[in-house]
């Protein structure tokens, strides 16, 4: 009987951290997020969204007020809708701006909410018009390259 018993606590121990072995590599590649305060959904469109992804984090001044809900495309503008969950405590002025950022060199992307001046704030449903496209390393690259090869090859200007 006390073996059975030992038994019992040892496979609750064991599954016990296992769940919270799960939990930490879920919450680690930011694939679960647990919010229990109430949020509101705005939406905006981009003409490229680069690797940003559904659950990416929303910040302003550093901080994360948001994520990113859903991602999708409009076939009637050819562009992409992204979906916000904002915060509710966190309110933020109508002709507030978005744009995609990297964090790091080669990190994940996220979105940046610049707040405008306007003294109406964003309510549930409403469109954010102000945004930036996500800056693609590869498109820099070849134009950087493009710009190089159109120098011609003996050109001293602006050297002395």
């Amino acid at each position: 009987m006390q073996r059975s018993k030992n038994d019992i606590w040892v496979g609750l121990f064991v599954l016990l951290g296992a769940v919270a072995v799960l939990f930490l590599a879920l919450k680690s590649a930011n694939l679960l997020t647990l919010n229990f305060s109430s949020d509101y959904q705005v939406t905006a469109k981009f003409d490229n969204i680069g690797g940003l992804k559904p659950g990416a984090a929303v910040k302003s001044a550093g901080v994360v007020v948001g994520r990113v809900k859903t991602i999708a495309f409009d076939g009637e503008s050819f562009q992409a809708k992204v979906t916000l969950a904002l915060q509710s405590q966190n309110q933020f002025p109508a002709d507030s701006s978005l744009k995609i950022l990297t964090s790091g060199l080669l990190g994940e992307q996220y979105l940046d909410i610049a707040p405008g001046a306007d003294e109406k704030n964003l309510v549930a449903g409403d469109k954010i018009g102000s945004t930036q496209s996500a800056v693609i390393l590869e498109n820099l690259i070849s134009q950087f390259l493009y710009s190089k090869a159109a120098e011609p090859a003996g050109s001293t200007e602006g050297k002395k």
